[in-house]
């Protein structure tokens, strides 16, 4: 029987793992404060927090999001942060999927000893992810999500005066990310997708302390810290297209082990030429959120629900934004094209 594998560490406990990210055979002990070392490393290198700062941290319940929290109270006592944390929860109304989430966030909420507040795409939007699939049907579901999310986590931690929002995005989101902007051509978001800290340009500013953390050893983390965390998977996301673009990069790491660092890596050194035009930071006509267009993407996706023309408010720009600038109602084929269906119902807007 061949000898046991001894930490590359600490040299004494036998190891439990060879760590995803650098192939060291590690024990359990050494791993994880290898983990808390290099989390705490990527916070200071890149000054994502300032003493006094209240931070608000995008709980979903899922491994991602339970570990930045542990984590961040963790870090934030060891290491002196002066940070008031608080976690921030988005309900988008998917019966079955998010209400066993939201109790995991509530059950971390107790052990972490952190305020939690939730809010609701019901309450801001008037609709529910299940009621808005059961219109629009399969497909594009998750671009009202992605949409609708981003702007009520901005909206939930604006109304609880946090400084930042912290989110639970690991290497291989970036990575997804990446590698989705690359294939779409969206060389806005190409740019910028990578960075650690966004919103220097008027947004709440948002940072990702995993974003260097492989999604492997975050499961690992969990597992070894004995945390409590939703594992089920949006119903949705079968349908979504970060998918497609999750199975490539699988399949990258499994003949290059290096894809999700590389891509990271691309992502933050990319460059763009002058000459190319970049969107410019605006604000909503209607609601007053940070928009690259006259109005932003959540009020034209709003619109269209209301009106009974989801896919109208799909594309960028979009032929109902257009019809909204003009002052016009959607061309009657278009209406047609859409099933015809009628909007009994009045108008409704983002009303903050």
């Amino acid at each position: 029987m061949p000898a046991p594998v001894l930490c590359a560490s600490c040299g004494d406990r036998r190891a439990a793992l060879r760590r995803p990210k650098t192939g060291q055979a590690l024990c359990r002990e050494c791993f994880v404060a290898a983990f808390e070392a290099e989390v705490h490393g990527t916070i200071v290198a890149a000054r994502l927090f300032q003493p006094g700062e209240t931070v608000a941290i995008g709980a979903s319940g899922g491994k991602d999001s339970t570990v930045l929290a542990h984590l961040l109270r963790l870090l934030n006592e060891r290491h002196g942060y002066g940070l008031r944390l608080l976690l921030l929860s988005v309900d988008e109304g998917i019966a079955g999927y998010r209400d066993d989430s939201l109790a995991a966030v509530r059950r971390n909420r107790g052990r972490l000893g952190l305020p939690l507040h939730v809010v609701s795409y019901q309450e801001l939007y008037g609709w529910s992810m299940d009621r808005i699939a059961r219109h629009i049907g399969p497909k594009n579901n998750c671009t009202f999500c992605g949409v609708f999310r981003r702007q009520a986590l901005d909206r939930g931690a604006a109304l609880l005066g946090a400084d930042k929002i912290a989110t639970g995005h690991n290497a291989d989101d970036v990575a997804e990310t990446v590698l989705m902007n690359f294939l779409r051509g969206d060389v806005g978001r190409l740019r910028r997708c990578a960075g650690i800290l966004t919103g220097s340009e008027g947004a709440l500013p948002r940072c990702k302390p995993l974003k260097h953390a492989y999604e492997k050893e975050i499961v690992l983390y969990a597992y070894f810290q004995g945390l409590d965390y939703f594992s089920t998977e949006c119903v949705y996301a079968p349908n979504a297209y970060r998918g497609h673009a999750r199975t490539l990069l699988k399949d990258l790491e499994a003949t290059r082990p290096s894809a999700v660092a590389d891509l990271v890596h691309s992502g933050e050194r990319l460059a763009v030429r002058e000459d190319i035009r970049m969107p410019t930071q605006g604000t909503c006509q209607r609601c007053s959120y940070l928009s690259s267009q006259t109005l932003c993407k959540a009020c034209v996706l709003l619109e269209g629900l209301n009106r009974g023309l989801p896919r109208l408010a799909i594309g960028k720009p979009s032929r109902l934004q257009k019809a909204l600038l003009d002052g016009e109602k959607p061309e009657t084929s278009t209406v047609e094209a859409e099933g015809s269906q009628s909007t009994s119902q009045g108008i409704r807007t983002i009303d903050f």
